[in-house]
């Protein structure tokens, strides 16, 4: 399975957060899976930390590097996709996640109950 981590799941794996659910936590660290991080998601993180509504500790991205997670740059047809995505969700960076997910057929590991209106493949976070 190819999954997809909403930025409130890559914190709280990286925190060791026990609100993350044990099935999430089976999927993110089975070799069989392949997991994503996107550049979506460190953009939120880098704006709410600057923002101070976040956060983080001084050896986040050391901690991030170590997982061998696969990074997900954002394309033109991630864009193309959020275009006719329909507004069931305001979050733009949610937004983006879903049409990056469709675009590249990957399970999006979410708590978020908003994303299922949307035609993707979810896993619940918790």
């Amino acid at each position: 399975m190819n999954l997809l981590l909403d930025t409130h799941v890559l914190l709280w794996w990286l925190s060791d957060d026990p609100q993350l659910g044990d099935s999430a936590r089976k999927a993110i660290s089975d070799p069989e899976n392949i997991v994503y991080v996107s550049v979506v998601s460190l953009w939120e993180i880098a704006i709410k930390r600057g923002l101070g509504k976040l956060t983080l500790p001084d050896d986040f991205d050391e901690a991030l590097a170590v997982q061998g997670f696969r990074e997900l740059p954002l394309k033109g047809g991630h864009v193309r996709f959020n275009r006719v995505l329909p507004w069931l969700h305001r979050d733009p960076f949610d937004r983006m996640l879903i049409a990056q997910a469709q675009a590249e057929q990957l399970t999006l590991v979410t708590k978020d109950e908003d994303i299922r209106g949307y035609s993707v493949s979810l896993l619940k976070s918790v």
